[in-house]
C-alpha cells in the first residue's frame, strides 16, 4: 500500500485571524477559508473586515467579523471567550516605524512592542486556553518576517519585536506540545502591501531590498497563502516550534 498524503483541508476547523482587513491578513484569511475553515476576521477597522468577510461568503465559504482591537487585551479576552474555540490562529496585527535606532523614542518603542509582540502574545494565550479547554489540539501561526532572523537598517524597533515573536514561539510550542497545539512562525520577505507601499516607493530602497532578494522580486501575498494552509493542516501535524521563511533566498547568504 502506498502512503496517503496527508490532507490539506481546513473542512471543519474555525480559524482567527487578527489584522485581517488589508494586506497579508485578508490573503490569509482568504486561504483559510478558500480549505474550508470558518474564518473569523478580526480587525479595528469594521468596514474593511465585514466587507472581506461578505467577499469571503459571496464565494460560497464561511466568514465572519469581528471589530476588535487586539492591543485591548480585556477586549480580547472577552470576544474569545464568548464565542467556540478557535483550531487555528494567524497572530497577524503588526505594525513598523522605520528610522535609526538614535531616533527611536519611548513612544515610537511602545507603539510597536506593545502591538507586535505585547497584543500577539496575549492573543495568542487567550486562544491558547481555549483550546486546550476544548481538547482538540490546534495550530498557532505567528506572522513574523525575516527581520526576526537577520538585522536590518532602520529596523530595530521591527527586528526586535520579530526576534522576541521567534523566541516566544519556541517557548510556547514546548509549553503547548502536550495539548496537541503546534506553534510555528510564517517568515515573509518585503511584500507588497499597503503598508509597505509608502517604503518600496522610494526608488533607493526598493533597489537595495530587490538586490537581497535572490529570486529577484517582491514577495506578494499570494506567496503566502499556500504556506499558511500548511501550517495549518494535518501537513503539518509534526511541524512545532519552527519557522517557514518565504523571503527569496535573503537568509540564505
Amino acid at each position: 500500500m502506498l502512503p496517503v498524503t496527508p490532507s490539506f483541508s481546513l473542512a471543519g476547523k474555525r480559524a482567527l485571524v487578527t489584522g485581517a482587513g488589508r494586506g497579508i491578513g485578508l490573503a490569509l484569511s482568504a486561504a483559510l477559508a478558500a480549505a474550508g475553515a470558518a474564518v473569523t476576521l478580526a480587525a479595528r477597522t469594521a468596514d474593511e473586515i465585514e466587507a472581506a468577510a461578505a467577499a469571503i461568503r459571496a464565494r460560497g465559504e464561511q466568514a465572519e467579523a469581528l471589530v476588535l482591537d487586539v492591543q485591548n487585551t480585556a477586549a480580547v479576552t472577552a470576544a474569545l471567550n464568548a464565542r467556540p474555540a478557535f483550531d487555528v490562529f494567524v497572530n497577524n496585527a503588526g505594525t513598523n516605524r522605520p528610522m535609526p535606532f538614535t531616533d527611536v523614542s519611548e513612544a515610537d518603542y511602545d507603539a510597536v512592542l506593545g502591538l507586535n509582540l505585547r497584543a500577539a502574545f496575549f492573543a495568542a494565550q487567550t486562544v491558547a486556553k481555549g483550546m486546550i479547554a476544548a481538547g482538540r489540539g490546534g495550530a498557532i501561526i505567528h506572522i513574523s518576517s525575516q527581520m526576526g532572523h537577520v538585522g536590518g537598517e532602520g529596523r530595530s524597533l521591527y527586528c526586535a519585536s520579530k526576534f522576541a515573536l521567534e523566541g516566544l514561539n519556541k517557548a510556547m510550542a514546548l509549553d503547548l506540545a502536550p495539548h496537541g497545539i503546534r506553534s510555528n512562525t510564517l517568515c515573509p520577505t518585503f511584500i507588497e502591501t499597503p503598508m509597505t507601499a509608502p517604503f518600496l516607493a522610494d526608488p533607493a530602497f526598493r533597489a537595495r531590498v530587490l538586490g537581497n532578494i535572490k529570486l529577484g522580486r517582491l514577495g506578494t501575498v499570494e506567496d503566502l497563502m499556500g504556506a499558511v494552509v500548511f501550517l495549518a493542516s494535518d501537513a503539518a501535524a509534526l511541524m512545532t516550534g519552527t519557522s517557514l521563511l518565504i523571503d527569496g533566498g535573503w537568509t540564505a547568504v
